[in-house]
């Protein structure tokens, strides 16, 4: 053999040791995980929500991994502002985030300057779930359907209104995803509050209102208000008798969704763990009733199928931004 041919035998023998002893590093790091509390970020603040999952998640999680999942809510900036704060974090897996339609899809097609892009900055781990909101009205609303809604807002260009939890929230986009649908004109209306948007409609300030089911049920249960329909893309189990607005305008669904995610680069091995104990937690039984009761429907999907959700999202809320020159500044 010559010199040439010895030296290269010898580079490619040394090239798959190195991978070799990297691989075994690796596999002994994920057996290793995890070694301490994990960090799980909520990028919004305590009560809401987003907190009452990520702590019941949170709290099976630690049991699962027998190590502290430590909550931890950094609000600010619609969500971006704690979201950010795992992007720039270590990727070994002790810091996550509760990642959400504001910070990561389609809330960053509606800013600018993000500081960071929400598909390469992360490794998206598990989607929880989604949010349905309802479509709500007063009780003495003189539309008693969804259907006669969209013809009363037909008839009346500009009169009609509806109110959301803000410009570029889901109620929102839903209800502009239904105005280019229906070719109906209808004002929207932001509140920063639940509490304030009920009482003005049901004192008739407001025509109507996209809203948690959890927030409108009691209201709806006692006659105060009336739902027309649900934004999710089936029927809500707790009202099983509402359409889905998508029965009657084909298309037309929305909500809010959560997911757990961590920075680009995670390992693997980590992911895999991380991934499957979550997984696990979501299709209990037990939480899944929860969750129910908390007005969100359980998806459980994980990685790949994660990833392809949000780009999801980005497709179909895209256009409607773009003809509804929407910005969120």
């Amino acid at each position: 053999m010559s010199n040439e041919s010895t030296r290269r035998t010898l580079l490619r023998a040394a090239a798959a040791g190195s991978a070799m002893s990297l691989l075994f590093a690796h596999s002994a790091f994920a057996q290793a995980y995890p070694a301490r509390s994990i960090r799980l970020v909520v990028p919004f603040a305590p009560g809401g929500s987003t907190d009452v999952v990520a702590r019941l998640i949170g709290q099976r999680l630690s049991d699962a991994l027998k190590t502290p999942v430590v909550v931890e809510n950094k609000a600010g900036a619609g969500s971006v502002l704690g979201t950010d704060l795992v992007a720039k974090s270590a990727p070994d897996g002790y810091t996550l985030v509760v990642a959400a339609n504001p910070a990561i899809a389609p809330g960053p097609l509606m800013r600018t300057g993000m500081p960071y892009d929400p598909i390469s900055d992360f490794t998206h781990v598990v989607l929880l779930g989604t949010f349905p909101n309802g479509f709500v009205v007063r009780a003495n609303h003189p539309a008693k359907t969804l259907t006669e809604f969209i013809a009363l807002a037909r008839s009346k260009p500009g009169v009609l209104n509806y109110a959301s939890a803000g410009i570029g929230s889901a109620g929102f986009l839903t209800g502009e995803l239904l105005k280019q649908a229906t070719g109906i004109d209808m004002v929207h209306v932001p509140y920063k509050g639940s509490g304030p948007a009920i009482i003005d409609l049901m004192g008739g300030q407001l025509d109507g209102l996209f809203e948690s089911l959890v927030t409108a049920t009691g209201y709806i249960r006692s006659g105060k208000l009336r739902l027309l329909a649900v934004t999710g893309d089936k029927r809500s189990k707790t009202f099983p008798d509402v359409p889905a607005i998508n029965e009657l305008v084909p298309g037309v669904t929305g909500g809010a969704w959560f997911g757990i995610s961590a920075p680009a680069r995670l390992p693997p091995e980590i992911a895999l763990r991380l991934q499957l104990e979550i997984q696990a937690i979501v299709n209990a039984a037990d939480i899944q009733a929860r969750l129910n009761e908390l007005g969100m429907a359980p998806l459980p999907l994980a990685g790949p199928d994660y990833l392809g959700f949000i780009q999801g999202e980005n497709r179909k809320w895209g256009p409607v931004i773009k003809a509804g020159n929407i910005k969120v500044e």
